[in-house]
């Protein structure tokens, strides 16, 4: 069984992809009802490597529109509904991880 390990900093989720070297990094925009700002969206990123899972979950930073250790812009889809954007995620990802690293949202894999 793989062990899960929860990231708390982005910076480290950074580090370990270059200490690890992975061909590719899974990514969830998630509902997240629970949530005590009352804000529905939030991000994980998932990293397999060395038989676990590193996890690191990102949230908004208070009624601004982008979140809050990422950056990545809040955007409102036609309902007025705030949301993040595959597109956005995924330019994040290879600007600050690797132009080279396959990216993979959860849910098409």
């Amino acid at each position: 069984m793989s062990d899960l390990v929860r990231v708390r900093k982005w910076s480290e989720f950074k580090l370990l992809v270059k200490e690890l070297k992975p061909d590719s990094i899974v990514y969830s925009i998630d509902q997240n009802a629970m949530s005590k700002t009352k804000e529905l969206t939030a991000l994980r990123f998932i990293l397999l490597a060395q038989g676990g899972y590193h996890v690191y979950l990102d949230f908004p930073r208070g009624k601004e529109n982008v979140m809050r250790e990422t950056g990545i812009p809040i955007r409102e889809d036609k309902s007025g509904v705030r949301c993040l954007t595959d597109e956005d995620v995924t330019r994040f990802i290879k600007r600050e991880l690797g132009e080279n690293l396959k990216v993979f949202s959860f849910w098409t894999t």
